[in-house]
């Protein structure tokens, strides 16, 4: 399957469909955004400027300062596919953010999704 379309898509693109995606469902921006702290390393002021550079995800995901060792930790079908078992990492890391987005939206309790 030909990914390059996903990976070109900047970050600040989708991003507010994130925060939409969990203030919907009564969750906040914080807690997305402590999602993505979680998973990527990255803090509040070089998450800002991924987003201000309209970084791709490519780009994104290549700069995010640590991917937390905990990722394997994350299981479950997101978009039809189950995430432990995506082959190509970039979009396994994408899609472990929209699993992680999905499990808020969901009320799934931060410690939780923060798999602590």
């Amino acid at each position: 399957m030909n990914n390059t379309r996903v990976f070109r898509m900047t970050f600040a693109s989708v991003y507010p469909h994130y925060v939409a995606k969990a203030e919907k469902k009564g969750r906040t921006r914080d807690e997305v955004h402590a999602i993505i702290h979680w998973l990527t390393g990255y803090d509040e002021p070089s998450l800002q400027a991924q987003i201000d550079n309209q970084v791709d995800f490519e780009t994104f995901f290549a700069r995010a300062p640590r991917i937390n060792v905990n990722v394997s930790k994350i299981t479950g079908v997101i978009c039809g596919y189950r995430v432990e078992e995506i082959e190509d990492q970039l979009m396994q890391q994408i899609r472990y953010l929209d699993k992680l987005v999905d499990e808020l939206a969901k009320g799934k309790a931060m410690h939780k999704i923060l798999r602590k």
